[in-house]
């Protein structure tokens, strides 16, 4: 990737950019009232980010999974979550939407899809979930138009706060 110079979103639009967070925080209320813990945000935060190819969120959402209590082995296991025996079946089902959220210009969400979602997460997880993924897909989209860095850590950096 070259270095030429990319506007940097959230600092030439702060006004835009916190209300960008302000809605992220709102999200994480409905998320948290619907039973949605920070595992499985992080999860499904996690998936899109990798499918967007946005490493400065993946990053993010490592680090926030990490203090979330998420151990390396699950983390390195959302790529490949349908050949994976360590996630369950809601966690299964949220991986799923956040696909078809994350590529919903292909197909939109497929019937079979929202079926299956439907079948094991309740209404409210269901519209949790969704706002949670309308939410990462948006900090992606800002994070990869302004190709933000990320560096190599320091040795013994294993994230603090994001």
């Amino acid at each position: 990737m070259g270095e030429e110079r990319r506007v940097h979103l959230s600092k030439k639009a702060p006004e835009a950019y916190a209300a960008l967070r302000a809605f992220s925080q709102t999200v994480g209320g409905i998320a948290a009232a619907a039973g949605i813990d920070a595992r499985l945000r992080e999860i499904v935060q996690i998936h899109a980010s990798q499918l967007n190819g946005c490493a400065y969120c993946v990053r993010v959402h490592v680090d926030a999974a990490v203090r979330a209590g998420l151990d390396a082995d699950v983390i390195a296991q959302i790529a490949t979550w349908r050949e994976s025996g360590v996630f369950d079946e809601r966690e299964r089902a949220a991986l799923e939407l956040a696909e078809s959220f994350t590529f919903i210009h292909d197909e939109g969400i497929p019937d079979a899809v929202y079926d299956r979602a439907g079948g094991i997460l309740s209404e409210e997880e269901y519209v949790a979930l969704s706002w949670v993924l309308v939410s990462i897909n948006a900090f992606n989209r800002v994070a990869i138009a302004g190709r933000y860095p990320v560096p190599p850590r320091a040795p013994h950096d294993h994230g603090g706060a994001a």
